[in-house]
């Protein structure tokens, strides 16, 4: 396994959407090993393939951190189906570097994804597993959650997200 550069705020590929995976092979078996391998290096829970720079849709959670009996696991080509309720908890991210702040989302979502051998599941998740899985959904569909955050919120970070984009940013 390999430690893969996670790229910040700034860099380009954060802000596509992400293209579907196609092709259920030992290379896509290999970039989820490597970004979960990332993903804990970083001491992070979630980490989007747009983060280390693939415009793919595929993103790892490690859900030993929200239940010590389960494992990491990658997520291909995934869809939210349904959401309700609303639920206000801070988020920060691996690719934002020093930011946290108060984001508003679903506590309930429904979901559909592809597993590594290209089976479809569907799944209705909540609490913190819901919320890391819409903030890495976010990756795929080039939001970060410093889009998704109350105008003052945004105004307040302004000077040090300016200083983040300029520092990271690709000329």
């Amino acid at each position: 396994m390999a430690v893969l550069p996670i790229i910040k705020i700034g860099h380009p590929t954060l802000r596509k959407v992400a293209e579907p995976v196609a092709a259920f092979d030992q290379e896509l078996r290999e970039l989820a090993e490597n970004m979960i391998e990332t993903m804990r290096v970083n001491e992070g829970i979630g980490l989007a393939a747009p983060q280390v720079n693939v415009s793919q849709r595929l993103f790892v959670i490690d859900l030993n951190l929200i239940d010590e009996e389960l494992e990491a696991k990658a997520y291909v080509n995934p869809e939210i189906l349904a959401s309700s309720g609303s639920e206000k908890f801070e988020e920060g991210c691996l690719s934002i570097p020093g930011i946290r702040a108060d984001v508003v989302r679903p506590t309930h979502i429904k979901v559909r994804y592809q597993t590594l051998e290209g089976e479809t599941v569907e799944e209705e998740m909540e609490g913190l597993l819901s919320r890391v899985f819409q903030h890495e959904y976010d990756h795929l569909e080039g939001i970060l959650f410093v889009d998704l955050i109350s105008p003052l919120q945004k105004k307040l970070l302004g000077t040090k997200l300016q200083e983040l984009e300029g520092a990271y940013s690709i000329r």
